[in-house]
């Protein structure tokens, strides 16, 4: 089973309309087989969602 981690997430992401890199993801919502990422541009306020899809389930520590 695959298990998501800090490490794991994308970083210099390239802005979708204007390219430029964001330095990480504003949100990052897990779910059933994927990781949904919220970027938000700071250079054109452009704001876009990627979505990983996993073959197997993402599991998500609970905090405790």
């Amino acid at each position: 089973m695959t298990r998501a981690d800090i490490g794991d997430i994308p970083t210099q992401n390239p802005c979708a309309q204007c390219g430029t890199p964001i330095p990480f993801p504003d949100w990052i919502e897990p779910g059933e087989g994927r990781i949904s990422y919220l970027w938000k541009c700071q250079a054109c306020g452009y704001h876009f969602e990627a979505i990983a899809i996993f073959d197997e389930p993402v599991t998500v520590p609970l905090a405790a």
